[in-house]
């Protein structure tokens, strides 16, 4: 990784700029706050990309996006779908084999015990499916379908949610990799929120695709997050922002710490980096 002070050609420090969503650019309001978007509107102006990379699928995704008017492309579900938010279109999507699923269920669940299950449908008519005893405790007014077990798999899935009623999210994350991690992703994305991905899928797969479509690589990338989830990002581009807010998974990679997501974090570093003129 390289220092703040690098320079990609005159004098624009990064040509990308790849932000997490949730705990990152969002506020606890889940809004942009108006200091962030003129940091961006400034990286922007001078030169550099916006891309959101975020663990939301783009179903979830797509409000916020329309809600604070992100017309870019965006790297959605943990790395599984390149979505152009202005066309409202999939570029590229990525399914978890429902076999694999359901034997990874099985694995981690004879380890510890009747784990909460939620799916995430594939495609952009995609809904996420809860199951007996799962909770979502973040994006509370995102639609939810609420389903029997047996009925979690019954169509392409994008990746599951697990929950457990006695294990923190770390420890459930941990168990589940020991359990599943010859067949299943796991990452813990947010409070609540640990997921099961297709083996290798990870938000630098997704962002890598991306960059390519946008003629950009990781050496002119500097990424912000705030989850274990953003670790694989941080590892492919240039120059990591952890949040003040962050998880301490992240805070130990992590090239630079910023103020939280509710401080404008994202805003003070660009406001360094992409002086307004």
């Amino acid at each position: 990784m390289t220092s703040t002070a690098h320079r990609i050609g005159g004098d624009l420090p990064y040509r990308l700029v790849a932000t997490d969503l949730d705990g990152t650019l969002l506020t606890s309001a889940e809004t942009v706050s108006e200091r962030t978007r003129a940091a961006l509107a400034a990286a922007t102006g001078a030169g550099a990309l916006h891309i959101v990379v975020t663990g939301r699928s783009a179903v979830w995704a797509r409000p916020v996006f329309d809600e604070i008017g992100y017309t870019g492309i965006a790297v959605c579900g943990q790395g599984a779908q390149v979505y152009d938010a202005g066309a409202h279109k999939l570029l590229t999507s990525l399914t978890l084999d429902r076999r694999l699923a359901a034997l990874a269920i099985e694995k981690i669940e004879a380890e510890t015990g009747p784990l909460a299950v939620a799916s995430n449908q594939d495609g952009l008519d995609g809904q996420v499916l809860t199951g007996p005893g799962y909770e979502l405790l973040i994006g509370s007014d995102l639609p939810v379908v609420r389903v029997e077990r047996g009925e979690l798999l019954g169509s392409p899935v994008a990746k599951l949610y697990i929950q457990h009623p006695g294990l923190t999210d770390d420890l459930l994350a941990e168990a589940a990799r020991r359990a599943a991690g010859d067949l299943v992703g796991v990452v813990m994305a947010g409070a609540g929120v640990v997921e099961l991905l297709p083996l290798g899928l990870s938000k630098a797969t997704g962002l890598a695709v991306a960059a390519r479509r946008l003629g950009v690589r990781a050496a002119d990338t500097i990424a912000f997050g705030d989850m274990p989830n953003d670790v694989p990002m941080f590892g492919w581009a240039a120059h990591g922002v952890a949040m003040a807010n962050a998880h301490e998974e992240l805070l130990a990679v992590a090239d630079e710490v910023t103020t939280g997501n509710d401080e404008d974090g994202v805003a003070v570093v660009l406001e360094r980096l992409f002086p307004a003129v």
